[in-house]
């Protein structure tokens, strides 16, 4: 009788660490308990994202998880849903909750600054994702959000000739949309002849149908063929929403750059007839994979530069087969330094 009742006593106990774990919007997985070294805790590390949407979010966490579970690690998603003022609340819970390491995804200095030097203050490693924080010995892992932008728009002008009509779909309060802006910027002076005559954009947890809706109506005020060349979208949830916009317009002579890709992407650039022509991009899963690295190296106290760049590769529509459908995974065999 004494055994039947510890036994129950352990699961009701089990149940309230794992219904705590998972509060405040946090989402738990689980990976080995013994850290990788026999006796050892698992590391428990959160993942503090200002909003999970698309493939591209999915296929990045999928990294940072399994580097996570590679070093026997616990993972916690904590997903702000574009709330700033949450993401600023899950940080504070993350340190209070005393986890091993921080990693944070596309925050903003004025919302976190402080809850991340209140980590460092409690000896708790952080490393950023796109972030625009700057404190010594915190790391940012980084896309080259400036070639970026200049791989797709350079194949933007090639591909017009460096001349025509078009429309930019991008958002302010990103530090990686505020550096492809930049350089858009320097691209419209070295392409005077490539016109601007709309632009609009707008994150949200319905970024893609938000677009399109927004696209349809750029169409419909610019209705003949020609008044259109093509369309620069700064992230692939735009892209998605203009490519739709424009197949069900029947206004494919209007071709589509972008930045990022997924699996969805890669389905929608491979269709037949897609006007999505190019995109610039960073394996997501990779950076996922090199985030959660970067903070297991400060947690074993080795030496981390304080900016890690990953470079981009442009995928081009013309280098991929005409007779398959590939995916992220077999990618590089069509396009050369994919996921290095």
């Amino acid at each position: 009788m004494k055994k039947k009742l510890g036994l129950i006593t352990s699961l009701v106990l089990a149940a309230s660490v794992l219904v705590t774990a998972c509060g405040s919007g946090a989402t738990t997985g689980t990976g080995s308990t013994n850290g990788g070294a026999s006796g050892e805790k698992a590391k428990r590390i959160a993942l503090i994202m200002r909003q999970n949407v698309g493939t591209f979010s999915a296929q990045y966490i999928n990294g940072v998880k399994k580097e996570v579970e590679k070093n026997g690690g616990e993972l916690t998603v904590f997903n702000a849903d574009t709330d700033l003022a949450k993401m600023a609340s899950n940080l504070d819970a993350a340190v209070n909750q005393r986890f091993d390491g921080i990693l944070i995804d596309h925050g903003t200095a004025e919302a976190l600054q402080q809850g991340t030097q209140k980590a460092v203050d409690k000896k708790i490693p952080v490393v950023l994702f796109d972030t625009d924080i700057n404190i010594p010995g915190v790391p940012v892992v980084a896309q080259d959000d400036n070639k970026l932008a200049e791989l797709s728009l350079e194949k933007l002008a090639a591909d017009t000739n460096g001349k025509g009509n078009i429309v930019k779909v991008w958002v302010a309060g990103f530090a990686p949309m505020e550096k492809r802006q930049v350089t858009y910027e320097a691209f419209q002076k070295k392409y005077p002849d490539l016109k601007e005559i709309a632009a609009f954009g707008s994150a949200t947890n319905n970024t893609a149908l938000d677009t399109q809706t927004q696209m349809e109506a750029i169409l419909k005020k610019y209705p003949n063929k020609g008044d259109i060349t093509a369309v620069w979208a700064a992230w692939d949830e735009f892209a998605k929403g203009a490519t739709r916009a424009i197949q069900q317009a029947g206004r494919t002579e209007i071709k589509v750059y972008s930045i990022d890709l997924s699996d969805e992407d890669l389905q929608m650039i491979q269709a037949e007839n897609s006007p999505w022509a190019a995109t610039a991009a960073v394996d997501p899963s990779n950076i996922g994979r090199i985030h959660a690295q970067t903070v297991f190296q400060k947690i074993k106290g080795e030496q981390v530069p304080d900016n890690v760049k990953l470079n981009p590769v442009l995928v081009k529509q013309e280098d991929l087969p005409k007779d398959k459908k590939v995916t992220m995974g077999d990618l590089s065999q069509y396009v050369q330094e994919w996921g290095k």
